[in-house]
């Protein structure tokens, strides 16, 4: 039997971890650390559910990469920490008791010879589908929260999946092509790309799309499986013979068109992004460094949450 190749979206999962569980969760010196016990019974769970042979946790090295911005200076402007001032300066809005809890989930992976991946100038989801899209030996399962991956589903040359969280770990929900086209009224056969563009006519205001103005979920599917992709729907406006775009939302995508120009380039994730691993992604049975694994243990009072992790592991 295959066993999966699975890309876990570690920020996402974080996050949800510390939104999830208590802040009276603390270390011996009262540091909270719901967020570590929350992402190592997250990452035990996957690798005890889904018996993965390899295993990143990818990460961001750019939270709002440039060319994102140039395409769309409204891309997840929102969220820049309203601390950040000066060229340069731009930094997400994180939680203060969630920031440190960060390092001590990249040092514990370390120990536990866990492989990290990201791509300088990019973000964690363009490491995913760089990942992912390059896969041709083993089935992929990308482990995430947020919808946007739903575009890397593929059956060939090797299967993805997209295990999302958004119900949390326990209800996560298995999406492939089918699955996807399904849920939301698109065409089985480009679920994924479609998906993507989609999400660009539809807009997501928590990373700043504005999308096309008039037109919803419903409407923006019912265009993708009707036209196409993006790109194609510029051109039928270009083209008065062209009768698959109703009067209606003809007008409704002229009045966005300069939107739409650059909206791929902000919704599609990047494969091509340059990905460095710091160490082979085979998911090792034992830590790497099982002494340090036990020193940060005890030290941030991580108890059964690192023994279900290292027990996931063997």
């Amino acid at each position: 039997m295959t066993t999966p190749l699975v890309l876990l979206d570690s920020a996402s999962l974080w996050f949800r971890a510390f939104y999830a569980l208590p802040e009276s969760m603390t270390a011996p010196d009262g540091t909270p650390v719901n967020a570590v016990r929350g992402f190592a019974d997250m990452v035990a769970k996957i690798i005890t559910d889904r018996r993965p042979s390899r295993l990143v946790a990818c990460l961001d090295a750019d939270w709002r990469p440039a060319f994102r911005v140039e395409a769309l200076p409204s891309y997840k402007a929102h969220r820049v920490a309203e601390a950040a001032t000066g060229p340069g300066a731009d930094a997400e809005e994180v939680p203060d008791t969630l920031t440190p809890q960060v390092p001590v989930i990249l040092e514990l992976l370390d120990a536990l010879g866990i492989a990290t991946a990201e791509a300088a100038g990019y973000e964690a989801d363009d490491v995913i589908g760089a990942l992912a899209t390059a896969e041709d030996r083993d089935p992929v399962e990308v482990v995430t929260g947020d919808r946007d991956l739903f575009q890397l589903v593929r059956e060939e040359p090797t299967p993805v999946r997209v295990m999302y969280t958004g119900k949390g770990i326990a209800k996560a929900e298995i999406y492939g092509p089918v699955e996807l086209a399904a849920r939301y009224g698109l065409p089985v056969d480009r679920a994924g790309p479609a998906y993507a563009d989609m999400a660009a006519l539809r807009g997501d205001p928590s990373d700043g799309l504005p999308g096309v103005a008039g037109i919803g979920e419903k409407t923006a599917a019912g265009l993708v499986t009707a036209v196409g992709s993006v790109e194609d729907m510029l051109a039928a406006l270009d083209d008065p013979a062209d009768t698959r775009i109703p009067a209606r939302s003809r007008g409704k995508l002229e009045a966005a068109r300069d939107y739409l120009a650059v909206a791929p380039r902000v919704v599609r994730v990047a494969v091509d992004a340059p990905v460095s691993l710091d160490r082979d992604d085979v998911l090792p049975n034992a830590p790497a460094d099982p002494d340090r694994v036990r020193a940060l243990q005890e030290k941030w009072g991580l108890s059964r949450s690192v023994d279900r992790l290292v027990a996931a592991l063997s």
